[in-house]
């Protein structure tokens, strides 16, 4: 059962980070978007049409379906941000060590964590490749798109179904 939400999940965030993709090549990078991927499908928080989403939505599914996989991983997901912080730290940390004399090891902590965030690029998207999404959504269907909103925040809640679940 567990298992079963978490390849929902992954699938469910491929299909919005591809989603991502498809809408910002049609309307130009100056929207700002953030995608949240659930069991069920994924939130869209962006003031942007939600026939523009549908639209995007489907080409996105029709593509990761296609064979286009590289859509699932983006330079622009959170869990990059998530593998930065962590690998920052852990390099100062370890950089910093333990005893007397931290002070006097700063500067090799400052670079340690430099060269932490230009290597977390790379690992954050493997991290995405093979944990956090997964373009194998052959089974997965758009079910519905719901609106929302309160002062002037606005979201959208694009809602999948697995076909192999209802089976």
């Amino acid at each position: 059962m567990l298992g079963t939400l978490v390849g929902t999940v992954r699938r469910n965030h491929a299909l919005e980070h591809a989603t991502i993709t498809v809408m910002l090549r049609k309307i130009g990078h100056d929207v700002r978007m953030v995608g949240r991927a659930t069991g069920d499908g994924y939130f869209l928080y962006a003031d942007v049409p939600t026939s523009l989403l549908e639209e995007s939505t489907r080409e996105a599914l029709a593509r990761l379906k296609g064979g286009e996989g590289h859509l699932a991983v983006t330079p622009l997901c959170g869990t990059n941000i998530a593998v930065a912080g962590a690998m920052t730290a852990l390099a100062a940390t370890m950089a910093l060590g333990s005893g007397p004399n931290r002070a006097e090891k700063l500067p090799n902590a400052i670079l340690a964590s430099m060269l932490a965030v230009i290597a977390a690029q790379p690992v954050g998207r493997i991290i995405q490749r093979y944990l956090t999404t997964s373009p194998d959504l052959s089974d997965t269907e758009i079910v519905g798109i719901k609106q929302g909103g309160r002062g002037g925040a606005k979201f959208h809640k694009v809602l999948t179904r697995r076909a192999a679940a209802d089976a």
